[in-house]
């Protein structure tokens, strides 16, 4: 099997296995945006401590940031770790969306994808992961996002090396799904789930190709988060174990 149809085969059996996980959860746009830059080296549990304290003050949403000082803005998102640099960071991305689309996220994400993201990348402190979790999550731009899970499972699955580019992975899992959507058609719709915020602003305006990889993203990072963990594998039960080589 090759590395394209092994991709296509792993996206079908967990997406059986499991069904649609309804990521990135988020009440606004914005929010996914924060998030992105908040959970750059750390875990979401503090990426949720702070977005807590973000909102609870009221200042969750460009305005808010626009007008916090920045020290205030820092100590209120402490629990992300880097706070400084985060909260420096979060200051440029409205300076930036203030100065090309006049402070509106709208008129940003009608942009071509290819340009909306070079213009991201430009940006201090955006890489290419939290361009994408930006383009992906709050644009519904079909661009999947490549992650420290995603390298994981592939690698111990030997579809690529360790030395493997951000962008030759990215541009593998692209041309594997959209060949699985033109064969099968979109993916189902998300279900509402108990305690679960519904993130629809993304759903509504992604095309079947973003919904695909927004799916199979979340669903590896759940099977790394259960199965595929980093100390040590834990095979027996993952809907993967059986695509592992012997």
């Amino acid at each position: 099997m090759d590395r394209e149809a092994s991709v296509r085969a792993y996206y079908q059996e967990l997406m059986a296995s499991w069904g649609p996980q309804d990521w990135w959860p988020a009440y606004t746009r914005f929010e996914v945006i924060v998030g992105a830059f908040l959970t750059q080296n750390t875990a979401w549990t503090n990426v949720e401590r702070a977005l807590r304290r973000l909102r609870e003050h009221g200042v969750l949403n460009p305005d808010g940031i626009r007008r916090t000082p920045l020290p205030k803005l820092a100590r209120m998102i402490r629990s992300s770790g880097y706070f400084r640099q985060k909260a420096q960071r979060l200051k440029n991305f409205v300076s930036y969306l203030d100065a090309r689309y006049g402070g509106s996220l709208g008129r940003m994400f009608t942009q071509p994808t290819a340009k909306l993201r070079e213009e991201l990348l430009s940006l201090n402190g955006v890489g290419p992961e939290t361009a994408d979790s930006i383009l992906l999550y709050a644009g519904g731009h079909p661009v999947f996002v490549v992650d420290a899970y995603t390298r994981r499972i592939f690698e111990r699955h030997g579809l690529i090396t360790t030395k493997a580019r951000y962008e030759d992975l990215r541009q593998l899992v692209e041309r594997a799904l959209q060949q699985a959507l033109a064969a099968a058609g979109d993916p189902p719709p998300a279900s509402p789930l108990p305690g679960r915020r519904r993130h629809k602003f993304v759903i509504r305006r992604a095309t079947s190709a973003a919904r695909a990889f927004d799916e199979f993203h979340a669903l590896l990072v759940q099977a790394a988060k259960h199965h595929c963990l980093k100390a040590q594998a834990h095979c027996p039960g993952c809907p993967l174990e059986r695509f592992l080589k012997k």
